[in-house]
């Protein structure tokens, strides 16, 4: 297998340590926890609506406003303080968490009607909604699995979005078209080759291996970064980025 194909680069190797959101949201220095919160919530609160939605047959607003309420419960109550990676995974603990809170939705209803004191968030409600109607229902019994789907799905565009703002901070615009023409748009990719895209783009067909050779490794370098925000600790990366991304650390 070519470098360029492998997740975590040539050797395998992880990334190093890098900043944690969930270490972060346990910490005293109150920007810290801010950030760590509107990481957080970039992460899971895609998947916590559209399971709201499904699990609990919310409508479109109630699931509005039990998404934003549940995420100001996470930050002001503390949630993650009894966060412990070796018994679960953080979407399985904060799925676990919507549920009970869910569970308990007229009581929280009362407060949203009443305002209260909850954080309420800018949240693009309206393209959550529509990725929702255009795929399948989930059957009963398997919203668990719809859940961690659309964790990873979430992930994954996280990482894409980082990708293309900084291939064009870095002009390297050409390179990040390229690798969503030829890896992500599996459609047309069936009748794509380098030399198409060479004679489509006028470069040469070394252009449109090397620049497709950066945008991987780039995208593999983010989504580990991104995988490692939403982790507490080294072990929880690896075992994170092994089910994932079929990385085996060394």
């Amino acid at each position: 297998m070519s470098d360029d194909t492998q997740i975590g680069g040539p050797s395998g190797r992880f990334p190093p340590t890098r900043w944690s959101a969930i270490v972060a949201a346990r910490g005293d220095d109150p920007a810290e926890r801010t950030r760590a919160f509107e990481t957080i919530v970039a992460a899971y609160w895609k998947p916590v609506y559209k399971y709201i939605r499904a699990r609990w047959g919310k409508t479109n607003e109630d699931a509005k406003d039990l998404t934003q309420e549940f995420f100001a419960r996470v930050m002001e109550k503390g949630f993650l303080d009894s966060y412990d990676p070796a018994k679960s995974r953080l979407r399985t603990f904060l799925r676990t968490c919507v549920d009970g809170f869910v569970a308990n939705q007229d009581k929280a209803a009362r407060r949203i009607k009443r305002g209260g004191d909850a954080v309420l968030m800018s949240l693009d409600f309206q393209t959550a909604e529509g990725e929702l109607a255009r795929s399948e229902p989930p059957a009963p019994g398997t919203m668990e699995e719809f859940f961690e789907k659309e964790w990873i799905r979430n992930l994954f565009s996280l990482a894409l979005e980082r990708l293309r703002a900084e291939c064009e901070a870095r002009g390297k615009a050409i390179h990040f078209r390229l690798f969503e023409l030829y890896d992500l748009e599996g459609e047309r990719k069936s009748r794509l080759t380098y030399e198409h895209l060479a004679r489509e783009f006028g470069l040469a067909v070394t252009d449109i291996t090397n620049h497709l050779a950066f945008a991987r490794r780039e995208f593999r370098r983010i989504t580990l970064a991104t995988l490692r925000e939403m982790t507490a600790n080294e072990e929880e990366f690896r075992r994170e980025a092994r089910t994932l991304l079929g990385v085996d650390p060394e």
